[in-house]
């Protein structure tokens, strides 16, 4: 047993002083005190304010390692998504399982210091350069579960099914062939993750993730609907204007509204970007439990839009967070982002909050809600049960200093800067102390030697 002691924290009927909380050897909270008094033994959080730890819903890893060499114009004098896609598909032809492997582990390491315990990883890269399978096709697979053994943080392994280049079926081409799958391949990979995942311990998770409308047949997305339904399931939608456009043409029907009429979509699904809703198809993805994983900071690099994330809440739907191509790994960037993006609409302030919690608040208990959910863990809320994973805030920053409760959280979220969060636990492996990884030093200098080499390719 590991027994905490915060003078303050968040708990999921509000805030609390002096709260004792107790991990079990597994992992998980075994008890929770408050207004209680620190016995012999206790790592006391002294100065530190204990929060639940989000889960980072939606991940490319290997993007980390080409953030911010996008950002010209093409020859064209018009970038857009579709032109950002030719450097990721070049970068993509160069990279090799140890580079995949420390990548990962350098973005994981970045999460955690930025607040985040769990981390989806929506993993598309799965063959050699050709597409060739490796001769484990797992290869790849076993390389991000290996990083997340490193690192500890909680993992939700996501093996993406890809198998054409647009809802006509044309073929998959050059760098795109590294993704390539039909039913029986992406049953080999999905296997030898699962025998391996099962080795990091039992918080971490197996779903899958059929890539998109366009990039997966109707009848290969019902069949992985059925074959892998005891998982989360998530599936890009509606980020462009123009895939929802190629959907609609070919089949009559928006990308969200064709989805809910070809498969059962639940709470075990995610929703990921699902930026270009009507109001039908907000109201169906609400009430249908499933959640919008929102990546504010990623869709604003690539210029996607906006989320209706007003009409959405008020309508009962759930989100969560990701850091997707992982261009800034920083939790209170998505939230801020969020939030701000619905103001420059709105032309208003506070949009996303309620009467009785602050916009800060209000924001925090949905992405720790909503991260848990699609990533299929229990967490998101400090109570007996629950997977430990927790933040500490250092309560002596200088955007928080002095603050209290939700005032505090509206500070960290909208006004900080300095470095924040100074310990986090994932299933009670303390993970970050003083701001730091413990194992930052030796994985920040292979990531190094590894993204120099693939500069030098570019």
């Amino acid at each position: 047993m590991k027994h905490l002691f915060a003078e303050m924290a968040l708990l999921p009927d509000g805030w609390a002083k002096d709260v004792r909380v107790t991990i079990d050897d597994v992992g998980r909270v075994d008890s929770v005190e408050r207004e209680t008094e620190p016995q012999a033994g206790d790592a006391l959080l002294k100065g530190r304010v204990l929060l639940p730890a989000p889960s980072n819903l939606h991940s490319h890893s290997f993007q980390r390692a080409f953030a911010g060499l996008t950002e010209a114009r093409g020859a064209g004098g018009q970038d857009s998504f579709w032109t950002w896609r030719q450097l990721m598909y070049k970068f993509l032809g160069v990279l090799t399982p140890e580079q995949v492997e420390v990548i990962a582990a350098l973005s994981q390491i970045e999460m955690m210091e930025s607040g985040y315990a769990c981390v989806g990883e929506f993993h598309y890269l799965h063959h050699q350069k050709g597409g060739q399978p490796y001769d484990d096709p797992a290869e790849l697979s076993r390389r991000i579960i290996a990083s997340a053994g490193e690192t500890g943080i909680g993992l939700t392994l996501l093996p993406v099914f890809y198998s054409q280049g647009g809802v006509d079926g044309r073929s998959l081409e050059n760098e795109q062939l590294r993704f390539r799958n039909d039913l029986d391949g992406f049953a080999g990979i999905w296997s030898g993750a699962r025998r391996e995942i099962v080795n990091l311990g039992e918080d971490h998770v197996l779903g899958i993730a059929p890539h998109s409308i366009r990039a997966v047949s109707k009848f290969d997305l019902s069949q992985l609907a059925k074959t892998y339904r005891d998982g989360p399931i998530h599936i890009h939608i509606a980020e462009q204007v123009s895939e929802i456009q190629e959907v609609t043409a070919a089949y009559g029907q928006r990308s969200i509204a064709w989805l809910f009429d070809n498969v059962t979509v639940d709470k075990s699904w995610c929703l990921v970007h699902a930026t270009h809703m009507n109001d039908e198809e907000i109201t169906i993805l609400a009430s249908s439990g499933a959640v919008a994983g929102l990546c504010p900071v990623t869709e604003a690099n690539l210029g996607d839009g906006i989320f209706p994330a007003k009409e959405f809440l008020n309508r009962g739907g759930s989100i969560g967070l990701g850091t997707d191509s992982n261009i800034a790994i920083d939790l209170v960037q998505e939230m801020r982002t969020l939030e701000y993006s619905q103001r420059l609409r709105d032309q208003a302030r506070s949009v996303l909050c309620e009467k009785e919690k602050s916009t800060g608040r209000y924001l925090f208990d949905e992405i720790c809600k909503g991260g848990a959910q699609a990533t299929g863990r229990q967490s998101g809320k400090i109570a007996p049960g629950e997977w430990a994973d927790f933040m500490a805030l250092d309560a002596n920053a200088l955007s928080i200093a002095g603050l209290k409760e939700d005032l505090l959280l509206d500070a960290w979220v909208f006004a900080s800067k300095d470095q924040t969060v100074s310990d986090l636990w994932s299933a009670g492996r303390h993970m970050v102390k003083e701001g730091r990884h413990i194992n930052r030093y030796g994985i920040e200098k292979r990531y190094r030697k590894a993204v120099k080499e693939l500069r030098n390719l570019l």
